[in-house]
């Protein structure tokens, strides 16, 4: 990888991290658990909740276990997203590592505690669509365009 792919990574990874921290302690701080606040009219709105679990809330009460899955995933980005060699997959590994770390530091961090500590989510789709925050977003589009370009061909990291 070249220098300034590295900047890219470990750049795009920090950024996320900080925005998701920063955008959590605002909603800490702004939003009532249990009230939503429309932010763009029903189509997105503001819900604060702290969150136990995964995805859709996939293994409830399990955050050890998501702790362990996440220190896994940074360490293995960290080691992989240097070995890139493309501007394009720096990026897109950045966008993973500040998006698993942003929950990672949540894991970490708040209450009750290491390594139980809950997610905060604040974001709100209609139709019942789980709730989330900067963190999973990340991600979410990080691995879209990680299977887009499987799909038309590229190799990982290429």
């Amino acid at each position: 990888m070249s220098r300034s792919s590295l900047y890219r990574f470990l750049g795009v990874g920090t950024l996320v991290l900080v925005l998701d921290q920063l955008a959590k302690l605002f909603a800490l701080r702004f939003l009532e658990p249990g009230h939503s606040v429309p932010f763009i009219g029903d189509v997105l709105k503001f819900y604060l909740v702290r969150n136990d679990s995964a995805a859709f809330s996939i293994g409830n009460g399990q955050t050890w276990l998501f702790t362990i899955f996440s220190s896994a995933a940074v360490a293995l980005l960290l080691w992989f997203g240097p070995k890139t060699k493309s501007k394009s997959w720096a990026l897109t590994a950045g966008l993973l590592l500040g998006g698993v770390s942003g929950n990672l530091v949540d894991r970490v961090t708040r209450a009750p505690g290491f390594p139980n500590g809950q997610v905060i989510d604040f974001l709100q789709l209609p139709f019942g669509f789980p709730i989330f925050n900067l963190a999973d977003t990340a991600i979410v589009v990080a691995m879209s365009i990680v299977m887009i370009r499987i799909l038309r061909g590229h190799k990982i990291g290429q």
